[in-house]
């Protein structure tokens, strides 16, 4: 009876169709994000570019220049495109806008598949279809996430954002896992594996957007017309609510600063001497630890003093960083992995309960539009710093930095805004 009480989001039918199809496709995502990276490391590998700053030659490493371009690869459509989606899953059947979606994501992993099957994969090529995969998030995730408010009850909706990110949990162990071992037997480094791995993908979208055709709910439109009013007035309220506009500012500079996921293939092959399969295992290490993190709130009735725990979430995302980009020890570059994503994951349920549950519904997929921004952003911008840094100074200099900066940052944040440090559950009224 207790675990019925603590997982009641589950009971609803609507609810656990939309939660199960978003699992098959955030692990589809999350395999192909883990796959793009490997594939770009190996297309750039023993790569180097020389370049001339006032007389002075810097020589700049392939693998990480390449792996932070695809940061800048993947930002472009979430800037262009971001509000534009967030007024689309106001104005719009949003469960039709995420089989839609889906459908798309999975003909990008098809094309994925069949250039690498056929030896036509390239750079470039490889660097386009990520974008528009990232394309894709702008539409989807402002659609579901302003869904969710709509299938379960107003007294589960912490429990349900808290079950949608472990989810994202979910997904980011079995989908690196899986794609590893499955490059690791095909090939190890050639296109066989990767091209099966991008395949796979593919058919988790599919399957994905399949069951979302038996949802119920219908994600009625508002009637909201995509115009220019209705942009600035999503623009309006989002900056003018100074929490979430707090929320915002410390989801995009803890990202930007603490992204030591996109230089996980260097991480593990340099650093820690792996090969593919040692790469998948070490990338289940952060969202192993988020999992962790997002069971034991999703089985909590109730969340105490969540900004004070949404601070500290991010202060040991950062701290867990650093120390992460000083260790060549397997075990305990692992388990600092793991401690940034039991942090990022605090940090995440609080964040967006509080985005959800002030927002009223006519305004949530602008608001969401607009925070995607920020939340995409960060990592995205954060991964290009990061990829450039590295490839100046070494990797272990960037990660390091990077997270000693997002603790500072944390600190700074909680000085400039004491409402969100001290916020509650209690102090704030769910927007109708």
């Amino acid at each position: 009876m207790a675990s019925q009480t603590r997982l009641a989001a589950l009971r609803y039918r609507d609810f656990r169709l939309v939660w199960a199809g978003e699992l098959g496709s955030t692990t589809g995502s999350q395999m192909q994000t883990f796959v793009v990276n490997w594939h770009v490391f190996q297309l750039l590998r023993d790569q180097t570019y020389l370049i001339q700053i006032g007389g002075l030659n810097i020589e700049l490493g392939g693998e990480a220049l390449g792996l932070g371009g695809l940061g800048l690869a993947r930002i472009i459509p979430i800037i262009v495109f971001g509000l534009l989606g967030g007024m689309m899953a106001d104005a719009y059947d949003r469960r039709k806008l995420m089989v839609a979606t889906r459908a798309t994501a999975a003909l990008l992993g098809g094309l994925l598949a069949l250039l690498t099957l056929t030896g036509q994969a390239s750079v470039l090529a490889v660097y386009i279809i990520s974008a528009l995969a990232a394309g894709l998030m702008v539409f989807d995730t402002p659609a579901r996430q302003s869904i969710i408010p709509h299938l379960v009850p107003k007294e589960h909706l912490v429990n349900a954002i808290s079950l949608e990110s472990l989810v994202w949990q979910i997904a980011t162990i079995v989908g690196p896992a899986l794609a590893g071992v499955l490059i690791g037997a095909a090939d190890g480094t050639g296109d066989t594996g990767i091209g099966l791995a991008y395949l796979l993908t593919a058919l988790m979208f599919v399957v994905a957007g399949f069951m979302l055709l038996f949802v119920r709910y219908r994600g009625q439109a508002s009637g909201t017309a995509i115009s220019w009013r209705g942009l600035r007035e999503g623009l309006r309220f989002t900056f003018d609510m100074r929490i979430i506009r707090a929320t915002m500012l410390l989801d995009f500079l803890a990202t930007f600063f603490s992204s030591a996921r996109t230089m996980l293939p260097i991480v593990a092959a340099d650093m820690l001497g792996l090969g593919a399969a040692g790469y998948g295992l070490l990338a289940t290490a952060q969202p192993l630890g988020a999992l962790i993190a997002g069971g034991v709130l999703a089985l909590r009735k109730e969340i105490y003093r969540q900004g004070w725990m949404l601070l500290a979430g991010v202060a040991v995302y950062g701290a867990a960083t650093a120390l992460f980009g000083l260790s060549h020890v397997v075990v305990l570059s692992y388990v600092l992995f793991a401690l940034t994503g039991a942090g990022d994951t605090v940090s995440t349920v609080i964040r967006n309960t509080i985005r959800q549950v002030m927002t009223p519904d006519r305004l949530r997929g602008r608001m969401t539009g607009v925070n995607m921004i920020f939340a995409f952003g960060g990592p995205q911008l954060g991964e290009l710093e990061a990829g450039l840094v590295a490839a100046a100074l070494g990797v272990p200099f960037a990660i390091v930095t990077g997270g000693i900066a997002t603790v500072l940052m944390t600190g700074w944040i909680a000085w400039r805004y004491p409402r969100l440090r001290n916020y509650t559950a209690e102090s704030i009224e769910i927007a109708a």
